[in-house]
């Protein structure tokens, strides 16, 4: 094994009932769990939706609804899948842009928290794209010369793990060259150069709705106040915020949202006060 774990480290795939982050619901969850020592717990179940399967997704992953008739629902799994993921890294394909917000707006669908502060997360597919564009069944046969069928939550997970190991190996000491000229050697077996290599965006919010500038000052990542200040354009256009939370925004989004414009009031009290 090519990483360097301090903890274990999370890899896990999701198929679901459309890509919809607001709406859509996990139907297929498949957790690897892989340790400091090597050592690989792989945790694999289906969860009935509480929303139909669109005939896009269906033809993708080939799961009905009439497979998960008798399966459970993601309330009665919850708590098994907050277990096993407990506080170690994650990682994963594409996750940072789907499974890791469609996954938390699920928690937060009833009334459960999955908390990212203090965790790496590694998408896999940055260092992929980054380093050679494709997509996961090409860079399976690019980095592990094999071929395997995709579109199945176990069979992506595993292929995903294995990527990344052989990332690490051919990536090591290879010089990458970013949008503003910066040189580094940024693939390392360690966890945190990988997550910080594997970030998009600087995102405050899982769907990137909300980013960090290079001031670390919240901003609209969308729409009519793209680019500017999240606080600023809430005290002089308040009714924006109340907008966004009737509106069709993940829940994580809303959440973040109120988190600032409470920050907001608070600033506008105490110097109203002064």
């Amino acid at each position: 094994m090519n990483l360097k774990l301090e903890r274990p480290l999370v890899f896990f795939d999701l198929e679901t009932t459309g890509l919809n982050i607001g709406k859509d619901s996990i139907i297929e969850i498949c957790m690897l769990k892989v340790f400091p020592d090597g050592k690989q717990d792989v945790r694999t179940m289906r969860i009935k939706p509480k929303c139909p399967i669109s005939k896009e997704a269906e033809a993708v992953h080939g799961i009905s609804e009439l497979e998960l008739q008798n399966c459970p629902i993601f309330d009665d799994v919850a708590d098994e899948i907050l277990d096993f993921f407990g506080d170690c890294d994650i990682a994963g394909f594409n996750s940072n842009k789907f499974d890791i917000p469609l996954l938390a707006e699920e928690f937060l669908r009833i009334g459960k928290r999955f908390d990212l502060r203090n965790r790496s997360v590694i998408d896999v597919q940055q260092i992929f794209h980054k380093m050679e564009p494709r997509n996961l069944v090409a860079a399976y046969k690019f980095y592990c010369g094999k071929e395997f069928d995709p579109h199945k939550a176990e069979n992506d997970t595993i292929a995903t793990y294995e990527v990344l190991d052989a990332q690490i190996a051919r990536y090591q000491n290879v010089e990458y060259e970013d949008r503003n000229g910066k040189v580094s050697c940024p693939v390392t077996p360690h966890v945190k150069d990988l997550d910080k290599f594997t970030r998009a965006n600087r995102n405050v919010d899982f769907a990137a709705h909300i980013i960090l500038n290079d001031k670390d000052v919240e901003v609209f990542n969308f729409g009519k106040h793209k680019g500017e200040s999240v606080k600023e354009v809430f005290k002089k256009e308040p009714a924006f915020y109340s907008w966004m939370m009737k509106a069709d925004f993940p829940l994580y989004t809303k959440e973040v949202i109120t988190l600032l414009y409470n920050e907001v009031r608070l600033e506008m009290k105490f110097s109203s006060h002064q």
